[in-house]
């Protein structure tokens, strides 16, 4: 999505036990000065408003204003709706999100099927 300059360099999972709530970093520009935090949820339950509250306490945590709560599933309404009353943005990505996504940028998908259309090509036979 042009984050980070390269594919390598745009961002590293820091996931694992004792992470503080963040799975990952993304560079938001070439050169690193911002970093976005990512929480990514594989869940086939709703996710609520009181898991977006502890990724924004996590971000507190790291004194980041930025992230992004990824998850297979969806969020509920409240969830949705929660705006921190901080300097902090949030973006909520849910599965159907997350597919779109990934097709559009070509991550972690395969083309199955090609269909190629033709049409008559006027300019070939030129002015006769």
């Amino acid at each position: 999505m042009g984050y980070g300059g390269s594919i390598k360099d745009a961002g590293q999972s820091i996931g694992r036990s004792g992470d503080e709530g963040i799975d990952g970093i993304i560079k938001e520009d070439k050169l690193g000065l911002d970093i976005i935090y990512i929480q990514a949820k594989r869940w086939e339950n709703v996710v609520g408003r009181p898991e977006i509250q502890k990724f924004v306490g996590a971000l507190a945590g790291q004194g980041a204003k930025k992230g992004v709560f990824i998850s297979t599933s969806r969020y509920t309404k409240e969830a949705r709706d929660y705006q921190p009353r901080n300097e902090t943005k949030i973006v909520l990505i849910d599965g159907e999100q997350l597919a779109e996504l990934m097709i559009d940028h070509n991550l972690a998908v395969s083309t199955v099927n090609t269909i190629e259309i033709k049409r008559i090509d006027n300019d070939y036979f030129g002015d006769e």
